[in-house]
């Protein structure tokens, strides 16, 4: 762990590893960043803008392990995302891409549903969403 560099400037650096697409890089950098704040805050008492921004850190490593197929990674990061922060739209929605990416169809269903309920998102009809076609007249 590198603390002689200020947070600030790691963070950066793994956001801009991320940017470039050196995923796993950017994931390394990432996870010592996240394991930094935890072991920070193990002591100290927990205030929503600290918990907010280790979600928000968690969420950026989630999507490295993802973009860099560490999808087990991914899958580990994104529960304790979701156990954080279980109305995150965006974070059940990477979840279920992740479970299909890995080929794990069904369990992608409940968090691909859950991602449209809370957001945006809408499921291809293939996954058991609604059509977005609407039929021609006769």
């Amino acid at each position: 762990m590198n603390t002689t560099t200020p947070f600030s400037l790691r963070l950066s650096w793994a956001q801009g590893l991320f940017e470039r697409g050196d995923h796993a890089a950017a994931a390394t950098a990432l996870a010592e960043l996240v394991d930094e704040v935890e072991s920070s805050r193990a002591g100290s008492a927990e205030s929503d803008a600290v918990l907010h921004s280790v979600t928000d850190l968690r969420l950026l490593l989630a999507r490295a392990y993802f973009q860099s197929a560490q999808l087990g990674r991914a899958e580990a990061t994104l529960t304790r995302v979701i156990e954080e922060s279980p109305t995150d739209s965006y974070a059940h929605l990477l979840l279920g891409r992740t479970l299909q990416r890995a080929g794990r169809h069904a369990e992608a269903a409940r968090p691909l549903a859950l991602a449209e309920v809370l957001g945006d998102y809408e499921r291809p009809q293939a996954y058991g969403g609604a059509s977005t076609l609407t039929p021609e007249p006769a």
